[in-house]
């Protein structure tokens, strides 16, 4: 981080409770993928006596990138202090690392609930079409049951689409190279493994 920036966090001294200086961070993190609104701004600006945005700007970013490197970066718990240089205030120090510890977790979890979930296999079922038709190719129609597991929208899908011999051989060509590459990886981690038990 910017060493400028960091000197911007005394500001955060002229609130008048460690519940003012919570409620900033939450308002952070609650606002990380759409930034603050007005009326947020102005709640936080109140809170520290601070005349406009000016000087509030500064303070924010100096408090996102800290979240950010507390929560996207692999920080232990106990390491957060060491976030901080010397020149950040002792007491700001300890403030700040007391309510990073405290909602690292929350938010770490929060990221995960971010994360796209995609569909998993649940069944497979297939009929052949096209059989008594002379002038047309016979088909494959397969029917995908999908399980979605994404909280926002959980339910089964059903996927339904045809092959033809030729689109079939090249579906079959791709299948096989992803088996290969699975095996491949099974194989290397099987290794690995034994290897780790090995030097227990």
């Amino acid at each position: 981080m910017e060493r400028s920036l960091w000197g911007h966090l005394p500001l955060l001294m002229r609130s008048n409770s460690k519940e003012s200086v919570e409620y900033i961070l939450q308002a952070l993190w609650r606002t990380r993928k759409t930034g603050l609104d007005a009326a947020d701004r102005l709640v936080i600006r109140e809170m520290l006596q601070l005349q406009d945005d000016s000087d509030l700007d500064p303070l924010l970013v100096c408090l996102r990138m800290l979240i950010r490197r507390c929560v996207y970066d692999n920080v232990g718990k106990d390491d957060i202090h060491k976030l901080f240089p010397n020149e950040v205030l002792p007491e700001l120090q300890r403030l700040l690392t007391l309510l990073l510890q405290k909602f690292q977790r929350e938010w770490r979890e929060d990221l995960l609930k971010d994360q796209v979930t995609l569909p998993r296999l649940k069944a497979m079922t297939w009929n052949m079409a096209n059989q008594d038709a002379e002038s047309a190719d016979p088909v494959a129609v397969i029917n995908l049951k999908l399980q979605n597991d994404a909280q926002s929208q959980s339910g089964e899908l059903d996927v339904k689409f045809q092959l033809a011999k030729d689109t079939l051989q090249t579906m079959l060509r791709s299948m096989y190279c992803i088996r290969d590459q699975l095996s491949n990886m099974d194989e290397t981690s099987n290794r690995h493994s034994s290897q780790e038990t090995n030097m227990v």
